[in-house]
């Protein structure tokens, strides 16, 4: 038997242990700490022994590999992490990636992969007929956010000046640049790089007041840089802001782009689990008038993570922006995403959404985020109730704290929280002003751990 390729027999004996081994550390996880508790030292120790001369014993290694995450990592799959946009996947998606993980297609071509390719794509549409994009819309699914949002700056170069995709920003007359608000997801400022037009093509457009883009400054921001022989490409609404859960204003954004005849992206990374509910997709109302949409399915879908989801109705943009030629592809099919995205080689990723809408449809992941939101409710409620103030007016389930007068600092209260161990809260700033942030990500998040998460908040910050 080959350590690398065991035989039938040993992969099942192995599947049947790792299912009860992860089954065993998840409810040890529930029970523990939120927060890492590793020695690091010891750690280092430990992976110096691995030198890998000679063979181990494989039982051994899954031991300790599942004891390292156990105790190594902030686990959002505990249902009082109360952190960043990293939700406790589904049931679903994390089978999706054993059956992936077991077939391992390649989905650059579709010649090689049909069936996976035409999955994602199949998934892509439904998301986008969701959102209200026009009839026809597509997309591809990537890495996540950053990527999308990538995709849509580039598609916006292109559309903004074809001969970009040939000689790059030497081809605009001027320098181009493209505008987000200043709360925005700074990973832009990576993106802008990537693209070749540098950090200065980021324009970051000061917010109104209350974390949204202000659409006075944004259109003066476009006027100034006009007149400065500047070219505006691309206006980036974000639905759903990483610090406080702010919805841009999208048919304003959409209006000036249109004016402008710029490209109008909407980053509804974490915010685009809204269509899901019928109750409140009005809140993303101007997202159907985009020419992009970012979604990532491993926010507020509940997938496992590495999961984004690009859309546009401008297919032809995409393929003036990404298609390539290659002699050893067994094709350059309309459906081959190799010529339509950023990647080559790449993971079947859309199953995870697909097992997951297919098993709970719209209605269960409607209830999912509705359920979020009224948890984070609650706890604002509570906050409110005992003096704290909060600032932000989000729709979504995010919660932004200010502690009563004579309390221990922000920072001072989350390294408590999260020294504690009971919950995981993060520091933040919400129109300047710094703020505990707490957001509901989990699918089974009770109002029992709400209150013991709030218990948790309301003693670190006496002094």
């Amino acid at each position: 038997m080959s350590a690398l390729f065991p035989d039938a027999a040993a992969r099942r004996r192995w599947d049947d242990e790792l299912t009860v081994l992860l089954a065993a550390a998840r409810l040890r996880v529930q029970a523990g700490p939120v927060r890492p508790d590793i020695d690091p030292a010891a750690l280092k120790a430990e992976l110096a022994a691995y030198d890998f001369a000679r063979p181990g014993d494989f039982g051994a290694v899954l031991d300790w590999s599942i004891s390292q995450l156990e105790h190594g990592i902030v686990h959002n799959t505990h249902t009082r992490y109360l952190g960043l946009f990293n939700p406790g996947p589904s049931f679903a998606a994390q089978c999706a990636d054993r059956i992936v993980a077991s077939f391992n297609p390649q989905l650059a071509s579709a010649t090689t992969s049909p069936a996976a390719v035409a999955i994602e794509a199949h998934v892509a549409r439904a998301l986008a007929a969701r959102a209200g994009l026009p009839a026809g819309t597509g997309g591809h699914f990537c890495t996540g956010g950053s990527e999308a949002n990538y995709t849509a700056l580039i598609c916006a170069l292109v559309h903004a000046e074809p001969g970009y995709a040939e000689t790059g920003a030497r081809a605009f007359a001027g320098p181009p640049v493209f505008y987000i608000s200043a709360d925005s997801h700074l990973a832009w400022i990576k993106i802008a790089v990537q693209a070749g037009i540098g950090r200065g093509g980021a324009r970051l457009v000061p917010t109104d007041g209350r974390g949204r883009m202000s659409v006075t400054a944004l259109a003066a921001a476009i006027a100034a840089d006009k007149a400065a022989g500047h070219v505006p490409v691309m206006i980036a609404a974000t639905a759903g802001t990483t610090n406080a859960g702010m919805i841009d204003p999208l048919p304003e954004c959409a209006a000036l782009a249109g004016g402008e005849k710029i490209w109008f992206h909407v980053d509804a990374a974490w915010g685009g689990g809204l269509i899901a509910s019928d109750r409140l997709r009005p809140l993303l109302a101007g997202i159907e008038r985009a020419d992009s949409v970012t979604v990532d399915a491993h926010k507020w879908f509940a997938t496992t993570m590495g999961c984004g989801v690009f859309l546009t109705p401008h297919d032809g943009t995409l393929r003036a922006a990404f298609n390539v030629a290659a002699n050893f592809m067994p094709s350059q099919a309309e459906a081959d995403p190799y010529v339509t995205t950023v990647q080559w080689s790449r993971r079947f990723l859309g199953l995870r959404l697909f097992l997951s809408l297919a098993a709970a449809g719209w209605e269960g992941h409607a209830g999912h985020v509705e359920r979020g939101i009224e948890l984070a409710a609650l706890l604002a409620g509570r906050a409110e109730a005992a003096g704290w103030r909060v600032v932000n007016d989000a729709a979504l389930a995010v919660v932004c704290l200010a502690p009563p007068e004579g309390s221990a600092t922000v920072p001072e209260i989350v390294a408590r929280v999260v020294a504690g161990g009971r919950a995981w809260v993060s520091a933040a700033a919400f129109e300047g002003q710094p703020v505990v942030r707490a957001c509901v990500t989990h699918g089974e998040t009770t109002a029992a751990d709400i209150a013991e998460a709030w218990e948790a908040l309301e003693a670190a910050r006496r002094r």
